[in-house]
């Protein structure tokens, strides 16, 4: 039996979920684009909300975990970050580094 309550639900998330990812600046096809890598170990807040998804709170929060564990030893490890979930990571993975030099810019 189809719970059309629930279903409905889902699909209105699925259809916000598409048009945000639609509309991102870092993502969509026809508007700036996101080159280069950040250095998660390094970066400051304003270089890691260069990042998709990441806002000023995230990027706190990526920095108080790179406080409390000593640093990322690899991406993977952004999953402890609150709001960073594997889709999320999935998407971040492309321009993250836990080493070397950020180069990342808004083309």
């Amino acid at each position: 039996m189809i719970r059309w309550k629930t279903f409905g639900r889902a699909l209105a998330l699925a259809l916000v979920a598409a048009f945000a990812l639609a509309t991102s600046p870092t993502l969509a096809a026809d508007g700036p684009r996101l080159t280069g890598v950040v250095n998660i170990n390094t970066a400051t807040a304003e270089e890691l909300q260069l990042l998709p998804g990441i806002g000023e709170s995230r990027a706190r929060a990526v920095i108080a975990e790179r406080k409390r564990r000593g640093g990322f030893k690899s991406a993977e490890e952004l999953l402890d970050v609150k709001g960073i979930g594997d889709a999320g990571l999935q998407r971040l993975k492309p321009f993250v580094a836990t080493n070397g030099k950020t180069t990342a810019r808004i083309e």
